[in-house]
């Protein structure tokens, strides 16, 4: 029979038998009473009692703004006057300027190569270096890197630009959502992981907003203004990150016991000693949990045992967002040009689709988190977003109709809608859940990347499928990304487990005792239990 939890936490320290007992006690009994105050804290009391644990985590995700307002300037300035005209030709048949489908598909996946370096890099540098530093340092190189897109002079440099801007935004996008996870109480981890989305969507609206403002204007600064407008994040965060705590759970790994006990005082000043020793009780026995289930640190340890089922559903719930018609329907400018609605109208509409995003954003918040399980808020998602994306497809064999354009981009802002109560939101609260503490990082870092390699496609195939000098599919492009939620549906029945109400030493266990996706939220565990992690394989 393998060491209980607590027996392996009190190795190696020096205490006479009879100490080591007590230790043992005390710890598990700790970790027993923080687990049960988990369970019973609701959310609006967690709101009260830990507001500054709070604060840093809405901090930490405004990093994330960056991205989501860049990687909304590229996928729109390809219908934007005043870019095609500087960086693309002019096309004939269209009587306009446009970048050819190859130097949208490079321009499009260039900062999503840059993102998937940077993020394999975060997994080994906050293992080093902890949250707070390694994001500091990423600030500062984006503010050296900005400069080569602000300047550059021909399509080639600005594809390398944004590739170097890619790095820091794989850092940014991977550490945001593992801070949370690690400073919150379980009743508010889902909001605060999935406030990442809903920073990506703060940057898409503020980009949105710009380009509206500028589209009329036809000279450079028309989308230099809008690159010039990322210095003004470093120059507000760096100040403030500087003083944010690194996360106990980092600590405790570390094996720095006190560091981690301090950062928890910090992070919850309302909190009584009971509750910050329970906490960091429950902090050490999980991660002791996790070593004697051998769950290691490295990236190869994501891919072995039980944890390998852990980084596939991670990896497959990030890259679900894409292959639920993400690079079709979201921000779609280029798919409204395409249809017939002219500059105004395509703008407007994209405003209103951000605008769209942040209000089902907050509506999956109030009503949908706090009473509907991850499972089925996503099982259910993709099923309506098959549905709308087959609309669309359907739709455009009525071609005689001038009105079809308008409806089809209507749908697109009912799949926004129904995306950002379930893919949206839950891409990434799921990833940071999965994994094992010891791995969260890691595995975090391995389901954007997945995200990352399957978004690198789509970027390639969507400037094909729309392109009207390529396959100009229009519409039709609805059955392709309909087909691939509809397999996603079928992936997440069979392989999504339930995670809501669930802390991080029960999802060990859960995993550990190979339970089906489909019994995870009704399975009964006893977590504290001294011999419940002795049986790996126990269904």
């Amino acid at each position: 029979m393998e060491k209980s939890a607590s027996a392996v936490h009190s190795e190696g320290h020096g205490l006479e038998p009879d100490l080591k007992n007590e230790a043992m006690q005390a710890t598990t009994e700790q970790a027993k009473q923080g687990s049960e105050d988990e369970h019973n804290l609701a959310p609006l009391e967690a709101i009260r009692k830990y507001p500054r644990t709070i604060f840093w985590c809405l901090v930490i995700s405004m990093c994330v703004v960056m991205e989501g307002y860049d990687t909304n300037l590229l996928g729109n300035f390809y219908a934007y006057p005043g870019f095609a005209k500087k960086y693309g030709h002019y096309n004939a048949a269209t009587d306009n300027y446009q970048l050819t489908a190859a130097w949208q598909a490079g321009l499009s996946n260039s900062s999503s190569v840059g993102s998937f370096f940077g993020t394999l890099l975060n997994g080994y540098l906050v293992a080093k270096f902890g949250h707070v530093r390694v994001l500091l340092g990423s600030l500062v190189t984006l503010s050296a890197f900005i400069f080569v897109v602000f300047f550059a002079p021909s399509i080639e440099v600005l594809v390398v630009g944004e590739i170097l801007c890619g790095l820091p935004w794989g850092i940014f996008a991977t550490t945001a959502p593992a801070y949370a996870s690690e400073v919150l109480p379980m009743s508010l981890r889902v909001y605060l992981t999935s406030w990442t989305n809903m920073c990506f969507i703060i940057g898409q609206l503020i980009s949105a907003g710009i380009m509206a403002g500028l589209v009329s204007n036809t000279t450079q600064w028309s989308y230099r203004i809008p690159f010039a407008i990322q210095w003004v994040w470093p120059v507000i965060l760096i100040p403030i990150i500087w003083f944010a705590p690194d996360t106990p759970w980092h600590l405790v790994r570390q094996g720095h016991h006190d560091d981690a006990e301090k950062s928890l005082r910090t992070l919850r000043p309302k909190a009584t000693d009971a509750e910050i020793q329970q906490a960091l009780g429950l902090i050490i026995y999980t991660n002791n949990l996790e070593q004697q289930l051998e769950v290691g640190t490295s990236y190869w340890d994501c891919f072995k045992g039980f944890e390998l089922r852990r980084t596939e559903i991670a990896c497959v719930v990030f890259a679900g967002q894409v292959l639920s018609g993400l690079n079709f329907a979201y921000n779609s400018t280029y798919f409204f040009q395409q249809v017939g609605l002219n500059s105004d109208q395509t703008y407007r509409l994209n405003v209103g689709g951000n605008g769209m995003a942040l209000f089902a954003t907050i509506v999956s918040w109030l009503l949908v988190m706090p009473y509907v399980g991850r499972r089925t808020a996503y099982l259910w998602g993709m099923a309506a977003m098959f549905v709308v994306l087959y609309l669309i497809g359907g739709l455009n064999a009525r071609t005689e109709d001038d009105n079809i354009g308008m409806a089809q981009a209507v749908l697109t802002l009912v799949w926004t809608f129904i995306f950002q109560l379930s893919a949206g939101q839950l891409g990434w609260a799921l990833p940071a859940e999965i994994g094992s503490t010891r791995l969260r990082q890691k595995t975090i870092c391995l389901a954007r990347n997945a995200y990352a390699i399957v978004s690198i496609i789509a970027s390639v195939l969507q400037p094909y499928f729309m392109n009207p000098t390529k396959w100009n599919l229009k519409g039709y492009t609805g059955f392709v990304w309909g087909s691939t939620s509809l397999l996603m549906f079928v992936w997440a029945y069979f392989r999504l487990p339930e995670t809501k109400d669930r802390t991080f030493e029960e999802i060990d266990l859960l995993f550990a005792k190979r339970v089906p996706a489909r019994l995870f939220s009704s399975y009964k565990i006893e977590a504290f239990e001294e011999d419940s992690a002795d049986s790996k394989t126990e269904v």
